[in-house]
């Protein structure tokens, strides 16, 4: 089980000794080998061995070193990988190496359990106490010391001992018991075998003393039951996440690359949901169980287009809320007194102005302060010292779920170990090439000119909507002008130019910028990947910025001259025909763009690749749809619910596209930030503009005159102060709440202080996980200086065994034949 272990910096340096101070830790070994040399003149029957004969084998070195003799051992003694025995170490060294945790097990039972008795029969003497297991020395490794020898005589003795090892760890505590198990270095079914003797013997003794009482029984049985309810109420859990099979399925296929875009569309889809709900219940259902009046239009299909039309007239849009009180008829009650009956009428009010201000307020303001909290934790998760070497360890030897028994969840298993792994070995054989002072200037100035054509044609691109979409202002402002008669649906049919030209450069610059990362030639794909999310995301907070302006600045400034009666309701039209245009122009790519482009290469160029999922494109195409989603929702309280409709039928659209017309990368890469990455971008960029728009819109501008809740209001942020005071005139004594909305909603100040607040909070955060990677890092250092040390204390034990015995001749000449092999690294995390 997982324990959460808190480390602080300044009792670091006090427990564990600095990687710095070498000269002491050498000194220590120094010392436990001299101890090492005392025992060995001491006791001479515990380690001194017999002087090797001419014909003997293993340790004879001349004969390791001939090709004939390596001949009669067979073909896998050329193969050989063990570290220790290519080493050529001597018997006494590897007796030494065997006591070693990783390979007592299975050869030194009786020596562990001897040890691992006397370790719990301390621990027997000491239980009036209570002590806990952590009060023995961290290392559970038994000690070569004491018993003479790693092989020790299997006899009557050790069965004694094993008996006295079960009747030990029977009077111990659960927690020392279980602590105890887990650190024997011995097999799994050893281990099982121990515990269930301790468990038999202490229901024998418990069966033989006492009897259990009926309500214990019953209280135990109580227990057991509402565990097995709880435990079956996580795997009901688990099992109803969404999509949690067809994402296993992208991951063990694709890769964690590829996955990481599921995972954020999942993400967006819960932040869409839950906007849906606040809105939905304190804006829609209140206004359409009391329905304005209004001139209903006859439906004519164009409007699902167009966002006009009939849906002018519905709870779609700003524009058909009332400024006014929703107001339940009277309900009639019959107060009885001993005097006399008094009826009273009491009514049901629901302010509309105030609460769509609200609602808004307080759906972004929740939805920022998950996204902070979003971000902190996957920052947390993602920014670890996870070095490529223990996470394979940990992907190779413990990764496997035994409990997965079906056919399929095997398979699905299978493949996701295996992507996963050969994301690791990648990233581990990721070598940084060593180029000369004009290969890096050469380089330098590919990137710069890849650089320059992107900012260009981002620029280009830009400047080409900021003057179509004035053309498109102009033009309406001239039909308003001459009373154009047409057709109503026609003239906002052709207001769909503006979102076909936006989609259509959103569609085909991405490519551009493929082509040139083609020609930059990057050696890592993350490194390639992020850098086409960096110029996807000029691109597209760019557009938006000009579109932002176009709205507010064109069409919000100056709605007469457009002869439009409601602008808000117009601004939510061009958001929605820019969601809808968004969702078409990716249903087109990805028909045309994979589904026919992988018929055309199989079919026509006769080649069997398949194009490569455009991680990059895709992401940012989310962001900027959930983007123009958070943008709209002020005009279009319905919005998030389209939204939500749109990301469903994208997520097994893509998932079916992926899966038939696209390939795993050719290069496997781990994305541990992708996820990360996205979310910053979700916040940052995306978030925080559309709050700022939101903002500057429900402070500045002035509502619409005609339409909408807050008519007659200078401004959105108004109701508020209107229903303040209202609420003073009512009752004198709140008037503390006008003074509290004029000093602390409508000053700056107090958002600002806020504001810092907020920062300072996750800069405090971001410190926390720095001193946790910098402590992650000091023990990381530890442990490598640890196998150093070890590989130190090896070699002096053969050095000073080496100079013990005597060498013969035959032993001399074949040690003179060999060539000195030096220690592998790979021993020190033995």
């Amino acid at each position: 089980m997982a324990r959460n272990v808190n480390f602080e910096l300044h009792d670091l340096r006090a427990v564990l000794e600095s990687p710095v101070d070498e000269d002491g830790i050498h000194d220590s070994f120094h010392q436990l080998i001299e101890e090492q040399t005392l025992d060995l003149s001491a006791d001479a029957e515990a380690y001194e061995l017999s002087e090797l004969e001419e014909g003997e084998g293993r340790d004879n070195l001349g004969y390791l070193a001939s090709p004939s003799s390596r001949q009669q051992h067979g073909e896998m003694q050329e193969e050989r990988t063990e570290p220790l025995m290519d080493q050529q170490w001597s018997t006494a060294t590897l007796r030494v190496l065997s006591s070693m945790p990783s390979r007592t097990i299975g050869r030194s039972r009786g020596a562990i359990i001897s040890n691992y008795y006397n370790r719990t029969m301390q621990l027997r003497r000491r239980r009036q106490s209570r002590p806990s297991i952590r009060d023995f020395a961290p290392s559970s490794r038994p000690s070569i010391r004491g018993y003479g020898g790693v092989e020790t005589d299997a006899g009557v003795d050790d069965e004694r001992k094993w008996r006295q090892l079960v009747i030990n760890l029977q009077n111990l505590p659960v927690s020392d018991r279980v602590q105890m198990l887990r650190c024997m270095p011995l097999s799994v079914d050893e281990k099982r075998e121990i515990r269930r003797a301790a468990l038999e013997y202490k229901g024998r003794r418990s069966s033989e003393n006492q009897r259990v009482p009926c309500f214990s029984q019953l209280k135990i049985c109580v227990i057991i039951a509402l565990r097995h309810g709880w435990y079956s109420w996580l795997s009901l859990l688990s099992f109803l996440q969404l999509w949690q099979i067809a994402l296993k399925k992208v991951s063990g296929r694709f890769g964690t690359g590829v996955l990481s875009y599921f995972v954020f569309l999942k993400t967006l889809l819960l932040f869409n949901f839950f906007l849906s709900i606040v809105t939905g219940f304190f804006l829609v259902l209140p206004q359409a169980i009391y329905p304005a009046l209004s001139y209903a239009l006859k439906f004519q299909g164009l409007e699902l287009l167009t966002g006009g039309g009939y849906f002018t007239s519905t709870v779609m849009y700003y524009g058909y809320y009332t400024n006014s009180t929703l107001k339940k008829d009277c309900i009639w009650q019959q107060a009885i007194s001993q005097h006399s009956n008094q009826t009273a009428c009491h009514s049901l009010y629901y302010n509309m102005p105030l609460a769509y201000f609200f609602t808004i307020g307080f759906a972004f303001f929740i939805t920022g302060i998950i996204l902070v909290y979003t971000m902190s934790k996957s920052f947390g998760q993602s920014f670890r010292i996870d070095k490529s070497q223990g996470v394979l360890a940990m992907k190779v030897f413990a990764s496997w779920d035994f409990k997965v028994s079906k056919k399929s969840s095997i398979k699905m298993q299978c493949e996701n170990i295996s992507t996963q792994i050969k994301e690791l070995l990648s990233e581990l054989a990721l070598q940084q090439n060593t180029m000369g002072l004009l290969q890096k200037f050469g380089k330098s100035c590919v990137h710069l000119l890849a650089w320059t054509m992107c900012v260009g044609s981002t620029l280009a691109c830009v400047l080409a909507v900021f003057y179509f979409s004035d053309y498109m202002h102009m033009d309406q402002k001239s039909r308003a002008r001459v009373n154009d008669t047409a057709n109503p649906l026609v003239k906002e049919a052709g207001l769909l130019a503006l979102p076909v030209v936006v989609s259509t450069i959103n569609l085909l610059l991405p490519g551009f910028f493929n082509a040139v990362a083609w020609m930059e030639e990057y050696n890592s794909p993350s490194t390639s990947n992020y850098v086409s999310i960096f110029r996807n995301l000029m691109l597209k907070v760019s557009v938006l910025g000009v579109l932002c302006y176009h709205w507010l600045g064109r069409i919000a400034h100056d709605p007469t001259s457009l002869g439009l009666q409601c602008w808000e309701s117009f601004v939510g039209q061009e958001l929605y025909r820019f969601l809808l245009m968004d969702f078409i122009f990716t249903m087109l790519d990805t028909f045309f763009g994979e589904f026919l482009w992988r018929l055309f290469s199989q079919k026509a160029l006769k080649r069997k690749r398949k194009p490569v999922f455009d991680i990059a494109r895709h992401v940012l195409e989310l962001i900027y749809g959930q983007t123009l989603a958070w943008l709209g929702v002020l005009f279009i309280p319905v919005l998030p619910i389209v939204q939500i409709i749109k990301l469903l039928c994208m997520f097994y659209m893509k998932k079916a596209s992926l899966m038939m017309n696209c390939q795993a990368p050719r290069k496997p890469w781990r994305a541990c930030q992708m996820t990360t990455i996205f979310i910053t971008l979700l916040c940052f960029p995306s978030f925080l503009g559309a709050s700022v728009f939101v903002t500057y819109t429900m402070w500045t501008i002035k509502p619409s005159e005609s339409c909408g809740p807050f008519r007659g209001l200078n401004s959105m942020f108004q109701s508020g102060k209107r229903w303040v005071e209202e609420l003073e005139k009512g009752n004198p004594n709140l008037g503390w709440l006008v003074w509290a909305h004029t000093y602390l909603v409508e000053n700056p100040f107090f958002l600002f202080v806020g504001a810092g607040i907020f920062l300072i909070v996750i800069y405090f955060h971001t410190q926390v996980l720095d001193g946790q990677r910098k402590i992650i890092s000091l023990l990381q250092e530890q442990i490598k200086n640890e196998g150093e040390d070890k590989k130190f204390l090896i070699t002096k034990l053969q050095f000073i065994h080496e100079q013990k015995r005597p060498l013969s001749s035959h032993r001399i000449r074949g040690a003179s034949e060999v060539k000195p092999v030096s220690v592998p690294l790979s021993l020190c995390y033995l």
